[in-house]
């Protein structure tokens, strides 16, 4: 079995000899040639020339020898696309070229030829997909509709979220007219990404904690599933909403084949809360990975033990990789999972 049939047998939650493993964002600030790019070229460059996605993309495959690699690309390409551009501030944080005011703003969002506009996304994937061959999986991903209408309203990176929880209160039609444009756009993308050659999508629901929970399915999970049901019989789903572990009937029901969790909750307990057709990917501690590799090795050892004999589990930090992690950290958990048995 070699690492692509060993993750997508995952996918469908069938046996395993070992997890399959990736690790979110995986190339980001901590790889050396990651940073040596960046001297050259800006994000907005590695991200819009397939060469360079290309090159992102294969850079942790080469240095730790996942199972899976991840498409180099944002969640915020689907803004962009619509009309509404995205940089990084030099002090952190992500900034919009405006906020969303009014239902003008949203009936201007064009989302005809958003094909067109992302087909250097699909370029990347058809190169990606040469060189990954049949031995290794390749994820495509993008943000749930949710967690992208959060930049779009607030602007900017927020802490709260208030603008866009008000918006849903107070302005609903408003609200459901911007979520049905993002999400017939995320299933326009993903269809584009399957037919170029992923493996699986992953949906980020990145803020869907900020909701409260009996709005969680209003503001979020209605959407996602309207994306999900679009692409499910092509590829399998894994779903991650961070944070909202308590609301596993919900997330079932979004139709995703694996549940993303993150490191705030018993994996082994949710996995045996999900039917057996829904499996776990998850859910290292993020900073484990800023640490020592013997930190990393104990508890990734303590996770397999934990999950042993659950079929339907992909390996996975419960977050994105840190700045500061370091790369032997990293290689740590790779090597502790591959010997596992």
């Amino acid at each position: 079995m070699n690492s692509r049939e060993r993750f997508l047998a995952a996918c469908r939650c069938q046996p395993v000899d070992r997890p399959p493993v990736w690790v979110m964002r995986q190339a980001g600030r901590h790889l050396p040639e990651y940073r040596k790019l960046k001297e050259t070229y800006s994000f907005h460059d590695l991200v819009q020339t397939p060469e360079l996605a290309l090159e992102v993309t294969m850079q942790p495959i080469r240095r730790y020898g996942m199972d899976a690699a991840i498409l180099f690309s944002d969640i915020l390409v689907i803004p962009e696309a619509l009309g509404q551009d995205y940089f990084f501030r030099e002090q952190g944080g992500i900034e919009m070229a405006f906020k969303l005011e009014s239902d003008e703003d949203v009936a201007k969002l064009n989302r005809e030829g958003i094909v067109d506009r992302l087909d250097y996304v699909s370029g990347a994937i058809k190169l990606l997909r040469e060189e990954l061959s049949t031995e290794r999986a390749l994820i495509g991903f993008g943000g749930s509709p949710w967690t992208l209408a959060t930049y779009m309203i607030e602007g900017q990176s927020s802490k709260t979220y208030a603008r866009s929880r008000q918006w849903y209160y107070m302005h609903r039609e408003r609200f459901d007219a911007l979520l049905t444009t993002i999400s017939d756009a995320l299933i326009d993308y993903f269809k584009m990404q399957i037919a170029a050659g992923v493996d699986a999508i992953q949906i980020f629901d990145s803020w869907g904690g900020v909701l409260p929970a009996h709005h969680f399915e209003d503001a979020s999970l209605k959407w996602i599933r309207r994306v999900v049901d679009a692409i499910k019989d092509d590829v399998p789903v894994i779903v991650f909403s961070k944070g909202m572990h308590e609301h596993v009937d919900g997330l079932v029901s979004t139709g995703a084949n694996i549940l993303g969790m993150s490191w705030t909750t018993s994996l082994g307990k949710v996995r045996d809360k999900l039917p057996a057709h829904v499996g776990v990917q998850g859910n290292l501690d993020p900073v484990l990975m800023n640490t020592t590799p013997e930190l990393v090795k104990q508890e990734t050892s303590r996770l397999l033990e934990e999950m042993r004999g659950k079929d339907g589990f992909i390996f996975n930090l419960g977050h994105g990789i840190e700045p500061a992690a370091k790369p032997e950290n990293v290689q740590a958990l790779v090597e502790t999972i591959k010997a596992w048995s």
